[in-house]
């Protein structure tokens, strides 16, 4: 008897130790800290499945060769089936979400929308209940109390989690002409419209570049569309109009306090008939409307020391034109749009560019939250955000070993930073809090970035952020508005993308210009401006 007293006793803890280790692996009710060892809260070391979508830029390598994001997970106690999306996400999530099969949690840059929030309620779990959870994120918020203030919506419920990255400059776009371009052919930094069009058609005409063949310069390029990042939206500075990159990219500004859309302002008329000039005399890349953004970067970077643009924007040089023919380019202040022009802006971004919006999102359906909460919370630690944005410790950050870090220099040294950042992680993309404590020496492009703004600060000291920007980053709509806004704002877009398009490459502005205002008031312009204008009031009496 006794021996088979002691063979049921130990099935018994056999059946014990086999529920234990499922129990972790189940998407089962285990909540727990990950800096237990295991990173399981003590379970047995099984990790919780979970799914994610992210959106990456197109260089990026694949998530399974981030040693940091390895690391992230095994600290969590998950394992992360990925589905990396590199184009094409705006359709595939209209299909995703209208069918409820969606992922536990979403990773990118507005990758879910606060429209998205208002039209699928119910879809994405409120994670103001689980905020406790993540002691990390509850730090961002009381050292940052901006990142509170974008997460929260109205009703108090955080849907989506913010980033803030710390050390970016005021503006995304520095413009840059090809200095070796202009000294072979002794002309002078142009300083208006008029003086930029004799110096592209010099770059046409002239063998700019100096390689014998006179057919192989492109006066210049930009990467397709109107607003955003990088195209010639940042001349309308040049006529005073001050953009911000979280609302222009659909043309909306502040100006003398009130919410306005320079797409049907006449300055943006007289914007679109010079660029029409500019196509109609051979000065603009042919495929500027067709192709993509790894295309757009390609051509830039010439043949060897043979450079093929002559004026473009970017980023920073070495980025947009990588390191061999970088040096041939300067950066430039804002372009007047005449002489005898007297007001001259350029675009300020400091806010898009170090904060961000609903970087990452869990769904209402994930069964196991607190793993979530787990990653999320090893994600916001600023040792981790570091190597979020420019990659793993080791092979893209040096440990100084005393608390300071120094990111760098690429592996290749035939390529540039830039390209090595996103190649290497999740980059300016990345859901991450780095504090202000973080000691950090940044690579060369960064350096590089704060040189080559230099010639635009006389602008941007300028712009009074409280009164020429609008604070699209820190407002948060009603439902009801933000579903009026979303539906508007992409029958305007279509009608603004398609005119531009033929009003470049076609001409017709003039004649279709009335018309053209007529529809895109109709198409919501009014109404939006007319709910921008609400808040964007009460924003500036708080």
């Amino acid at each position: 008897m006794r021996k088979k007293a002691i063979l049921f006793l130990s099935l018994i803890l056999v059946l014990c130790a086999v529920l234990t280790g499922c129990s972790g692996s189940d998407g089962g009710n285990n909540s727990g800290s990950a800096n237990d060892p295991s990173g399981n809260s003590g379970n047995s070391g099984a990790k919780v499945k979970l799914t994610a979508v992210i959106t990456k830029h197109p260089l990026t390598k694949p998530l399974a060769e981030m040693e940091w994001l390895q690391q992230v997970e095994d600290a969590a106690g998950v394992d992360i089936e990925w589905q990396e999306i590199t184009a094409d996400w705006g359709q595939k999530k209209g299909t995703m979400l209208a069918s409820g099969d969606v992922p536990d949690l979403f990773v990118g840059p507005n990758v879910i929308t606060d429209a998205d929030f208002a039209q699928f309620q119910g879809l994405f779990q409120n994670l103001s209940e689980l905020i406790d959870q993540a002691p990390n994120v509850q730090k961002m918020f009381e050292e940052k109390p901006e990142t509170k203030a974008i997460a929260t919506q109205q009703d108090g419920k955080i849907y989506g989690l913010p980033k803030y990255q710390r050390y970016w400059p005021d503006t995304v776009n520095r413009q840059y002409i090809n200095q070796v371009w202009l000294d072979n052919l002794g002309l002078s930094m142009p300083t208006t419209w008029d003086e930029l069009y004799d110096v592209l058609l010099a770059f046409k005409e002239k063998d700019a570049n100096g390689n014998g063949d006179p057919n192989d310069e492109i006066p210049m390029d930009w990467p397709g569309g109107i607003g955003g990042y990088f195209n010639p939206a940042v001349l309308l500075g040049g006529m005073g109009i001050t953009l911000a990159s979280d609302v222009s990219g659909r043309g909306y500004f502040v100006e003398d306090g009130s919410v306005k859309n320079f797409l049907t302002d006449d300055r943006y008329k007289q914007l679109v008939l010079f660029l029409n000039k500019l196509y109609k005399a051979g000065l603009i890349n042919p495929e500027v409307f067709t192709h993509d953004y790894t295309k757009y970067q390609a051509v830039a970077r010439g043949e060897g020391d043979t450079a093929k643009v002559g004026f473009t924007w970017g980023w920073v040089a070495s980025d947009r034109f990588g390191e061999q023919v970088a040096p041939q380019y300067a950066s430039m202040p804002p372009l007047k749009a005449s002489a005898d022009s007297d007001q001259v802006s350029w675009s300020y971004d400091y806010n898009s560019l170090n904060f961000g919006v609903n970087q990452i999102v869990m769904s209402a359906k994930t069964k196991n939250k607190e793993a979530a909460m787990r990653f999320i919370n090893e994600l916001y630690n600023p040792e981790v955000g570091i190597q979020v944005l420019f990659g793993s410790i080791g092979p893209n950050i040096k440990d100084n070993g005393d608390g300071s870090y120094a990111v760098l220099p690429p592996a290749d040294s035939k390529m540039d930073p830039g390209t090595w950042k996103w190649t290497s992680s999740w980059a300016d993309n990345g859901a991450f809090y780095i504090s202000d404590e973080m000691q950090l020496t940044l690579g060369k492009d960064m350096q590089e970035v704060l040189t080559q703004s230099e010639p635009l600060a006389g602008a941007l000291e300028q712009v009074d952020p409280a009164k020429d920007v609008y604070p699209g980053m820190f407002i948060k709509y009603s439902t009801a508005d933000n579903n009026a806004m979303s539906l508007n704002n992409t029958n305007i877009m279509n009608l603004a993308n398609t005119s531009f398009a033929k009003w470049v490459t076609k001409g017709g502005i003039e004649a279709e210009w009335d018309s053209y205002v007529k529809e895109s008031k109709k198409a919501g312009l009014d109404q939006n401006l007319e709910i921008m204008q609400k808040y964007y009031d009460e924003y500036v009496s708080k």
